[in-house]
């Protein structure tokens, strides 16, 4: 294959195997092949007709849903560029997108950051709503796509061409855009394949966003390549019902995903004390049994109190999940004890949108949750004098979008990929120890540099000093000094000085710090840095306490 949209062109041959389904009108709809290459073929005329050339860049900005998928694919084989956007991201953010790739025309399902861009750009980019009322400058699909069926095709082109432009978090300054090929993920998808993750008579159920790398490439187009289906997710609040009604087989999480649902099953058995020690206990010899290794466990235990609790789990997450790949952030190792060890395959993979993205993944047959797994086939792996992970093989990408000089900062001359991050290879598996760089990465699998926001805070004379929390949280916190001792005015204060970075950096709580920080009471360096581990430390119980309280 030279292109991602060969993905659902093999399928051709079997019209009415479906691929999607997705909750419209009030109701589940089904979308097989057939369907689906009439709509790519309609979107295709449709960017053809606007005037967009190969080479052009289009952004996406959508929900999870087929109209992503279409309009995705109809790009690619049209040769265009896509620039996925993520939904939830504030208007200055998505300007900066738009602007720095050069996109053309803009698809969305929303209008919520319209004011925002006519305030940020000269000249905004087409846009096309595909759903709610379109007004000026937006129109909608149905008036935008044309009217005659067209025929589904491919622009011939080789595979080392330019698919999408994915702007990264930001982990300093404004996003960068890793450019990645056909080849690079297509390859990516090979390697994960060779892994034998996802099945052609599996079903995924998709909750990430697909303008996460992590979601796209695994949760979207290796289904794709293997012909499973996938279910669309409604939303968090109906997770828990996608779940038991949709009954899926594979799911792709970042481990905010099942924290969340071990923490609802906390609450509840907070209340039932003698079934809290029940699962507790269950969870524990099934732990023990998963890593046993000689060790003892207790197979009474494993016989009467075990198969029920692992049953009544199962059925929670629909009855038939097989696996869960875990991604973009640290699996917490609590979550892993207790999905695990009653009885749920949780593999946790590593990689980079610079990757595209996935470097290592467990296997079924070899799994070590303390390690993010062996190398894909094909990767290389090595590490720097500074014991951070090196990486090159056909999954690296091009570059970053008109930054050379960032470019060479990541990648050598030999094609060696520095990621950053500080590992262990032992055995040929990969053990994340830490990071060469101060980056918060949040439950969710964003990534943030605490320092862009401490910067703007330490702006402003309210904020005497401070420090941004949230590695491995759902949400980032504030501990500071400050003579405002008012919790909720520092946090809306705190917002609106950054309200110029991305959604995922707003701070969602605040401590307020009892004495200053210096270098006498340990809290600083002698040239006055400031040091992280001793300031959460002194308020470990407090940052506890909020994170509880999620």
């Amino acid at each position: 294959m030279n292109n991602l949209a060969e993905l659902l062109q093999q399928w051709s041959h079997e019209p009415h195997r479906v691929l999607y389904r997705q909750f419209v009108d009030d109701q589940w709809r089904d979308y097989d092949v057939a369907t689906l290459l009439k709509l790519v073929a309609r979107w295709r005329a449709g960017y053809v007709a606007a005037g967009m050339l190969a080479g052009d860049r289009i952004a996406l900005c959508m929900k999870n849903g087929v109209q992503w998928v279409v309009a995705d694919l109809a790009a690619h084989s049209a040769g265009l560029v896509v620039v996925p956007l993520y939904v939830d991201d504030n208007a200055e953010n998505i300007a900066w997108c738009l602007q720095d790739s050069g996109a053309r025309l803009l698809v969305t399902d929303h209008l919520r950051f319209l004011p925002g861009l006519q305030e940020k750009l000269a000249d905004l980019p087409q846009m096309v709503l595909v759903r709610g009322v379109a007004k000026e400058p937006t129109v909608h699909m149905d008036e935008w796509l044309p009217d005659q069926d067209s025929q589904f095709s491919i622009v011939n082109q080789p595979a080392d061409t330019l698919a999408t432009i994915v702007y990264t978090s930001g982990t300093t300054g404004r996003s960068k855009g890793v450019m990645l090929s056909h080849y690079n993920i297509l390859t990516n998808i090979a390697g994960i394949v060779d892994a034998c993750i996802v099945y052609g008579d599996d079903r995924l159920l998709s909750v990430l966003p697909m303008s996460h790398m992590f979601e796209r490439t695994a949760g979207y187009y290796l289904p794709l390549n293997a012909g499973a289906m996938v279910v669309y997710c409604r939303g968090v609040n109906e997770l828990a019902q996608d779940l038991v009604e949709q009954q899926p087989t594979a799911i792709m999480a970042v481990p905010r995903l099942f924290q969340r649902i071990l923490t609802r099953i906390d609450e509840r058995l907070a209340r039932a004390p003698i079934q809290r020690w029940m699962f507790q206990l269950a969870a524990w010899a099934g732990w023990r049994r998963f890593n046993q290794q000689g060790r003892f466990y207790d197979p009474l235990i494993l016989h009467t109190i075990y198969p029920k609790i692992s049953r009544t789990l199962k059925e929670r997450l629909g009855g038939h999940l097989r696996v869960a790949v875990m991604g973009g952030a640290a699996l917490d190792k609590r979550v892993a004890e207790v999905f695990i060890g009653l009885g749920l395959t949780m593999l946790q993979g590593y990689g980079l949108t610079e990757t595209s993205p996935v470097i290592s993944v467990n296997r079924f047959e070899n799994n070590n949750p303390a390690s993010v797994g062996p190398p894909m086939i094909g990767v290389e792996i090595k590490l720097s004098p500074a014991s951070e992970l090196m990486v090159r093989g056909s999954l690296v990408m091009q570059g970053y979008w008109k930054n050379p000089t960032a470019t060479q900062l990541i990648i050598d001359s030999e094609g060696w990929l520095n990621t950053g991050d500080i590992v262990e290879i032992k055995d040929n598996r990969i053990y994340i120890r830490g990071r060469s760089k101060n980056i918060l990465v949040l439950s969710n699998g964003e990534k943030i540099a605490p320092e862009d926001i401490e910067k703007a805070l330490l702006q402003d004379a309210t904020f005497e000093q401070v420090m941004v929390i949230g590695e491995g949280r759902p949400y980032l916190a504030l501990v500071t000094v400050s003579k405002e001792k008012d919790e909720q005015a520092l946090l809306r204060h705190a917002n609106q000085l950054i309200r110029h970075l991305p959604r995922y950096a707003r701070i969602r709580r605040v401590i307020v710090a009892h004495e200053p920080w210096t270098a006498e009471n340990d809290m600083l360096t002698p040239t006055l840095k400031l040091k992280r581990d001793a300031v959460y430390k002194l308020y470990e119980r407090q940052i506890e306490k909020i994170y509880r309280s999620i």
